[in-house]
């Protein structure tokens, strides 16, 4: 399973995000890339403990999704709701300037080190192996959302 914990792996997805453009064309959603970029940077602030998000987590999201999401090589369908402090839209950050928001992403990626046993706000406490996992997965989603 891909990581973000893997050096290659998190250099692909460095790769992956500098190619991003503020004007990439969404495949589904309603976000912008701008609102992608502010979306995955507030997320990977979630797994440092430096936002804190509402719980929306219950039996099924800890153990069946949790499970799907993180142990298999499905890949994640279009549509999933974000939490309020995730969604631009919402409580999330607001994009200010593509150049310093995109920066920042770069910024969270390089130094990416979540937090042992840290709640997912969907998928409970994860351990450091699975905020990897899911800090690659998560960035892979929306990348693929905007063919980056």
């Amino acid at each position: 399973m891909s990581t973000l914990a893997d050096p290659a792996t998190r250099s692909l997805i460095l790769g992956r995000i500098q190619r991003l453009t503020p004007d990439a064309r969404r495949k589904w959603g309603e976000m912008t890339a701008h609102q992608m970029v502010c979306h995955l940077t507030d997320s990977y602030r979630m797994s440092a403990g430096k936002r804190t998000p509402s719980p929306v987590d219950n039996f099924f999201t800890r153990t069946v999704m949790r499970f799907v999401a993180l142990h298999t090589p499905m890949r994640w369908p279009p549509g999933i709701k974000t939490v309020p402090e995730a969604d631009q839209g919402k409580n999330g950050t607001k994009p200010v300037g593509w150049v310093q928001d995109h920066a920042e992403l770069v910024r969270m990626v390089e130094t990416f080190e979540p937090i042992a046993g840290h709640p997912h706000p969907i998928f409970g406490p994860l351990t450091v192996e699975e905020w990897s996992v899911w800090g690659f997965r998560h960035a892979d989603h929306h990348l693929r959302q905007f063919s980056a």
